[in-house]
């Protein structure tokens, strides 16, 4: 039985979460959580994965099992997500609530480098609620460990009545 990890950096640049996962620290840590296959989406950075896959190929099977494989993009990550046993990705809104929505494990890696942080701001957010861990490329391997601890609370989608009708009464649409 197949047991995928899937990394995502979205479509930007995220060398530091990509070098993090290409090290044997994290590849051993994966084998010894019983995971069998890792899939790294690398987007637009300039890190090619080395070290746990041999330069000039993009996948290998290692010792103990664990297959590798990286491509840049595809056109849809659904399918990767769909049967991945833990998803680890920058903090992006779009990838994190999809994972979310497919009550997976999630590690969220907030990328500094975007947009005033906001992707920390949403990681620790959900962190605190206990639907994901949140973590940074140095500390990734520890957040396996927690991962493997920690039972994660299962997000519920909002309903959108709510803001909906404040919106309604602050535009003078609706009684107050």
């Amino acid at each position: 039985m197949s047991r995928t990890v899937l990394v995502t950096v979205g479509s930007t640049k995220f060398d530091d979460l990509i070098r993090a996962v290409d090290s044997q620290p994290f590849a051993d840590e994966l084998v010894a959580q019983g995971y069998n296959k890792l899939i790294m989406q690398v987007g637009a950075g300039s890190h090619v994965p080395c070290h746990i896959v041999p330069r000039g190929q993009n996948s290998v099977v290692h010792p103990h099992d664990l297959s590798v494989e990286y491509f840049d993009f595809a056109p849809s990550l659904a399918q990767h997500m769909e049967s991945a046993a833990l998803i680890i990705s920058h903090a992006g809104s779009g990838s994190v609530f999809e994972a979310l929505r497919l009550r997976k494990p999630l590690i969220a890696v907030p990328n500094p480098i975007l947009m005033a942080n906001h992707q920390a701001e949403l990681a620790e957010h959900l962190a605190g609620m206990g639907h994901l861990i949140s973590a940074t490329p140095a500390t990734l391997v520890d957040a396996l460990r927690q991962l493997k601890v920690t039972k994660l609370v299962p997000y519920e989608k909002g309903r959108p009545q709510g803001i909906v009708a404040a919106i309604d009464k602050l535009m003078g649409f609706a009684e107050s």
